[in-house]
């Protein structure tokens, strides 16, 4: 066993620099991942809050999005192939329709779901009496959208952004069965070399990765939520000398009890 940590010590001092280090394979890793949420982010954001704003339409939206999480990631990559190949034969400015392309399909379709049935949810669990009372106020229904609703939401919208970002980090090592880089290869290869060593520093730097990006997106959303709106702190994480008084809107926010 102590021989065991010693090679895989190693191994890592041993691969970290040029196209095959893991440094190289890290960002391999986080392009296809960072490009698959963010156009998830970009279509789910926009459509799930239209809808959750009309409050027309949006169950059957979520329903059919959902179908994506029912699906094998693996099997969204081989269906994927045959047109992403044909699609790289008929647009030039495409290399390949191997590698990228039906990894970031199948990482977008993965990353789809939990962003937009938050999104849609945070809209729709707005409390309607805030919503009156702005449109009352003269605001128009963008405004609202834009001021009231989003602002509301936006809890809910960054806790399912966090959970695609996981997923998807997670699942990219499957690109590597279609010709992607990343850090799957160290699994693909480790497992056709028979090298243990490689399988589990692959797929420990996967769950590092999954899990800094987890903390990072967490971290955004606290910076970007305004301090009223952020979800209710856990009792063994509350400050001595504070206590959680419930704000308008369903988020609650400690305060001080010190003079």
């Amino acid at each position: 066993m102590i021989d065991y940590f010693g090679d895989l010590v190693r191994w890592f001092g041993e691969n970290w620099a040029g196209e095959a280090g893991y440094l190289h394979r890290t960002w391999e890793h986080v392009t296809v991942s960072g490009t698959a949420l963010v156009l998830a982010v970009a279509i789910a954001v926009p459509l799930a809050a239209w809808l959750g704003h009309r409050g027309r339409g949006g169950l059957a939206a979520v329903s059919v999005v959902n179908i994506g999480q029912a699906l094998p990631s693996f099997g969204i990559v081989a269906l994927a192939l045959p047109f992403t190949i044909r699609l790289a034969d008929a647009l030039p400015f495409i290399d390949s329709g191997l590698g990228f392309l039906p990894t970031l399909v199948a990482l977008f379709a993965l990353a789809l779901p939990p962003v937009f049935s938050n999104t849609h949810a945070g809209f729709r669990g707005v409390d309607p009496e805030v919503v009156e009372a702005a449109r009352g106020m003269g605001m128009g229904g963008r405004r609202v959208l834009a001021a009231v609703e989003l602002p509301l939401a936006a809890p809910l919208i960054f806790e399912g952004i966090r959970v695609a970002a996981i997923q998807v980090v997670a699942t990219a090592p499957l690109g590597a069965l279609v010709g992607y880089g990343g850090l799957g290869q160290y699994i693909i290869h480790g497992f056709a070399t028979r090298d243990s060593v490689e399988i589990t520093a692959g797929a420990l730097l996967v769950v590092l990765l999954a899990l800094v990006t987890g903390s990072a997106v967490g971290r955004l959303g606290r910076l970007l939520i305004p301090p009223p709106l952020r979800p209710a702190p856990k009792p063994g994480n509350i400050p001595p000398g504070q206590h959680v008084v419930p704000v308008r809107g369903g988020s609650a926010s400690p305060l001080s009890t010190k003079p």
